[in-house]
């Protein structure tokens, strides 16, 4: 087993536009391995640049990763009019299934531009691509977020995607693990029971994360599956990280749970957290920047050591500097799949 790194297996969420005093003195003493920032935090540029300033200073440690939600379409955190709208991930599809090769293309320069605006900031992950295989009769919750309706499509532009956001300097998470595409309800709410077996599931929903196993960084879904485990969420259930997320999907990059304050799962916030540890994730996740909360995650997690720390590593490793790009062609698609050219 590797030491520890003298970072923790949590990321955290802050209040505002800056850091305050209690926050800044919870990271120099709890030490995250990571920041996710939302809409609250996000003003103008010079301020986010100047909050993930703080974050590092406080730290003590320039490894910390610094996370967003910025998928495009209704997922998106930087807003108009300081930064530019980008499509959802159906306006990909739908591009895909006219004209697969200029779908694809799209697809990966979007993910360039996002990436481009991203590293500007000092912001060096994206909580993308969306690799949820939706069904019909499924909660929206995902819906127009995902990139088709089918394996392939999905795999096709989710890899896109990802291999856009890494050329541009940025490390994708690929979501949600082992799938939320099924969920007949929202897991921000309540826990969705996805009732399908585990050979129908293999056959679909892992495929996507499959053909994915070599990215960086992972997010699990707040889901129950009673075929494989009738017990436990998959973020706190040891048997879907090992037996299928380990296991038969094959990931192995730094696996972090989706935001423990979601209403599918259940306990305090330092039983949650413990959980999703205990389960075998990697990290855990925390958004809403409630400082007692932050507390509690940060009393629950410790040390990132042994393959955690590995991952952690080989994820950074992953970073590199941004390649040279079309931005004229990619600022074009990006109108086109948009609608607002024809």
């Amino acid at each position: 087993m590797s030491e520890g790194i003298g970072l923790r297996a949590f990321i955290s969420g802050c209040d505002s536009i800056a850091l305050t005093d209690r926050e800044r003195g919870l990271f120099r003493e709890a030490r995250p391995c990571g920041l996710i920032l939302f809409k609250r935090n996000c003003q103008d540029a010079e301020q986010v640049r100047r909050l993930v300033a703080e974050f590092y200073d406080a730290l003590g440690d320039d490894r910390g990763l610094v996370l967003i939600d910025q998928e495009g379409g209704r997922v998106q955190r930087l807003l108009p009019p300081q930064w530019r709208r980008y499509p959802s991930g159906r306006r990909f599809a739908d591009l895909h299934a006219r004209d697969p090769e200029k779908g694809l293309e799209a697809a990966r320069l979007g993910a360039r531009l996002i990436a481009r605006d991203l590293a500007a900031l000092g912001i060096n992950v994206n909580c993308a691509p969306v690799l949820d295989l939706p069904v019909a009769g499924a909660h929206d919750v995902i819906g127009d977020r995902a990139y088709g309706s089918t394996a392939e499509a999905v795999t096709a532009l989710g890899r896109a995607v990802a291999e856009g956001y890494l050329e541009g300097g940025v490390l994708p998470v690929i979501k949600h693990i082992p799938g939320h595409g099924r969920a007949k309800v929202d897991s921000h709410a309540s826990l969705p029971v996805i009732e399908a077996s585990r050979e129908a599931l293999s056959a679909t929903d892992f495929q996507p994360f499959h053909a994915l196993r070599d990215m960086p960084l992972g997010m699990t879904a707040h889901v129950l599956i009673p075929a494989i485990d009738p017990d436990r969420p998959s973020s706190a259930s040891p048997m879907i990280i090992g037996e299928i997320i380990r296991g038969e999907i094959g990931f192995d990059g730094l696996l972090m749970c989706d935001d423990l304050g979601m209403g599918a799962l259940s306990g305090d916030m330092n039983d949650r957290a413990g959980a999703v540890l205990a389960a075998g994730c990697d990290v855990a996740l925390h958004c809403d920047g409630t400082f007692g909360e932050m507390e509690a995650v940060a009393a629950a997690a410790p040390e990132l050591s042994g393959a955690s720390a590995r991952r952690f590593s080989a994820a950074r490793q992953r970073l590199a500097a941004a390649r040279s790009f079309d931005e004229v062609r990619a600022e074009a698609l990006m109108a086109e799949v948009l609608g607002e050219i024809a």
